[in-house]
């Protein structure tokens, strides 16, 4: 019995006004009450209904049931900070959201990659050679990407490398959809544009899309086969997908590079794309020239075969095709346009009208056309393209190029280190022509083993590599050209540990250029030039630094820059000169020697920036507008 007793009172409940604790410990501030003796009966456990708590001397605790819970929880003490916790945080949503859309609307465009850095133009044929036959090819380039990464390069550019009959591959196209075999096969293609990818750069190659209207008489003529004129044209059946006819054209020639990840085209010679129906001569720029004796291009107006009413049609047309291919985020199709020996009027046509665009720009080869130096001819060539590009639109600039001679050979190895210190200190993308950065010059052999317009071979010679046998460029007993004779001591390997050299020059203004933003998104104001000179700032609302820019193209030159810039201080710091003994060290504004050839870019602080001052308004120019705050660090529009 004593057993039995005992069981009963360990299954027993602990009644305490009616209060079941199951299984937690409850509130050490409960009181105990004894329930009512009168309510017990001996021996057994009076069993209740369902009784509302009392709340007024309970606290909440751990494991109370949801029917104490929802009495606690509709108290004001407790539903008010609920609510006020709850509104704050829909509150503080929507003020993220309009933060952010905010931010959306006063942020400027970004930067794309063409326009974030600088573009390098390599002559594949000459620029590093793998298989020992004495041409560059694809594999060479592949090889060499790691120095490319040293100059601070964005994107490659690779000139002509398709099947040709031409030795110099640049417009006697044969097959548009292979790799002509001097430069490897497809699959080396292939291999080169993930390894430029994974180096983090970009890729744009040539493409020559020249053809005539399909109502030119000859174009009519050889659709029927009609005598000399059946082979005028190469002639392809269509072919038929879906029972749907698929002509072939240059828009699959586009879509099959870019599906094999080409990044952007350079088109060229897009101004010969039509010509004139009526087929008549065209006139002659001397008139009492005797007619037979005309046998040079310049020699006649090309009214009747350039520039034809429906070009830009076309090239509005790849225009399109680019964008279809620039949907994916992160895969902007770069379209640049070839336009030399155009007029600027004509040469800003490429860039679209205002709802309708073209290229994203047309290359500025003028600075390449500078035979002489000269301040006032490198002045006009800027302004002449800063005064006439449309409103928002991005330039270029590039010294050399393939069909151009070496900067070296035409102003003078004295101007190598002033003209790269130009493109990369003027707003917009700088374009390198490879062996430019070193300060590579012509060949000066003329017993070229060449049959194909010599006279543009002499800026293409190998990529000077080092010193030793055919410059590093190949290991073949034979190049295709000739390396120059300054070799030995015109190459990478020399250079890039040579303090003062043209590549470590090349090297600290690309740097230059990346880093700072008064150089990729800066107003540019220029303040004077003549013969000698040339002086501009770069300046960015929001910055209180300024970089002033002074090119000496002269003899031996004396500038008072307290003259031309209001309120500039005495002195000025040095950020880079083209003379590396200036490096890091001070000038006086009022009185600046220049030797010939000689560049400074010098910094100094100043709250009154020139673009917002009425007697400069003229001269300051900028593409995209941008201010900078400092506080949020970030770049906005509310200029």
């Amino acid at each position: 019995m004593a057993e039995n007793k005992g069981k009963t009172d360990s299954i027993r409940m602990s009644m305490q006004g009616c209060q079941t604790n199951n299984g937690f410990v409850q509130n050490e501030d409960i009181l105990e009450k004894d329930p009512d003796p009168g309510s017990r009966l001996d021996g057994a456990v009076a069993v209740l209904g369902p009784v509302e708590p009392d709340l007024k001397d309970i606290r909440p605790y751990a494991g109370m049931p949801k029917e104490v819970l929802f009495q606690f929880s509709g108290q004001a003490r407790y539903r008010l900070p609920r609510e006020v916790l709850f509104w704050l945080t829909v509150a503080s949503v929507f003020v993220l959201i309009g933060a952010t859309i905010a931010i959306i609307a006063v942020s400027p465009k970004c930067l794309d990659w063409w326009q974030a850095g600088p573009m390098y133009q390599i002559y594949p044929r000459s620029f590093k050679d793998s298989d020992m036959d004495g041409n560059g090819d694809l594999k060479g380039i592949q090889e060499k990407l790691d120095y490319i990464t040293t100059l601070n390069i964005k994107t490659i550019w690779i000139t002509s490398f398709y099947k040709s009959s031409l030795k110099d591959f640049r417009h006697g196209v044969e097959d548009f959809r292979e790799i002509d075999p001097i430069f490897g096969t497809m699959k080396d293609f292939e291999n080169l544009v993930a390894a430029i990818h994974d180096k983090g750069l970009k890729l744009i190659i040539d493409f020559i899309p020249n053809h005539t209207s399909d109502k030119h008489a000859w174009f009519q003529l050889s659709r029927t086969r009609t005598g000399k004129y059946t082979d005028y044209y190469i002639w392809h059946d269509c072919t038929h997908e879906n029972g749907i006819t698929v002509p072939p054209n240059n828009w699959e020639i586009i879509q099959f590079w870019l599906t094999k990840g080409v990044d952007g085209f350079s088109f060229d010679a897009v101004k010969f794309l039509l010509e004139a129906e009526h087929l008549r001569d065209e006139a002659q720029v001397n008139k009492t020239q005797i007619p037979d004796t005309v046998t040079h291009y310049w020699e006649l107006y090309h009214d009747f075969t350039t520039t034809q009413v429906g070009m830009h049609d076309i090239v509005r047309s790849f225009r399109q095709t680019m964008d279809q291919y620039s949907r994916e985020p992160g895969r902007y199709r770069f379209m640049g346009i070839e336009a030399y020996g155009e007029s600027i009027d004509r040469t800003m046509m490429y860039y679209g009208l205002p709802f309708v665009q073209e290229a994203d720009f047309p290359f500025n080869n003028y600075l390449s056309e500078l035979n002489a130096p000269s301040g006032n001819g490198v002045f006009e060539v800027i302004t002449s393209w800063m005064e006439n590009m449309p409103e928002g639109k991005w330039p270029n600039w590039m010294i050399g190029g393939p069909d151009r001679a070496r900067l070296t050979s035409r102003l003078g190895a004295e101007y190598v280190n002033i003209m790269n210190m130009l493109v990369f200190t003027l707003p917009g993308t700088p374009i390198t022509y490879y062996g430019e950065e070193i300060g590579m010059r012509n060949i000066l052999v003329t017993n070229l083993n060449e049959s194909y317009d010599v006279d543009t071979l002499f800026s293409k010679s190998p990529m000077q590599w080092d010193n030793s046998s055919n410059a590093g460029f190949s290991e073949a007993s034979h190049t295709w050209l000739p390396t120059s004779s300054d070799y030995h001591t015109v190459n990478v390997d020399v250079q890039k540990t040579q303090p003062g050299s043209a590549l470590k020059f090349y090297q600290e203004l690309s740097l230059l250029h990346v880093n700072e933003l008064l150089l990729s998104r800066g107003w540019f104001c220029y303040l004077r030039n003549n013969s000698h000179s040339v002086v501009y700032t770069r300046e960015l609302d929001g910055i209180d630094r300024v970089f002033l820019v002074v090119l000496n193209f002269g003899e031996s030159s004396l500038l008072n820059l307290k003259e031309m810039v209001p309120n500039i201080p005495t002195r000025a710091s040095i950020r880079l000169s083209t003379s590396f003994a200036d490096k890091g060290g001070e000038v006086d504004t009022h009185d600046i020697l220049l030797d010939k050839g000689e560049g400074l870019v010098l910094e100094y602080n100043t709250k009154n920036l020139l673009h917002h001052q009425t007697a400069f308004r003229d001269r300051c120019f900028v593409s995209n507008r941008a201010c900078y705050s400092s506080t949020l660090n970030l770049l906005h529009s509310l200029c």
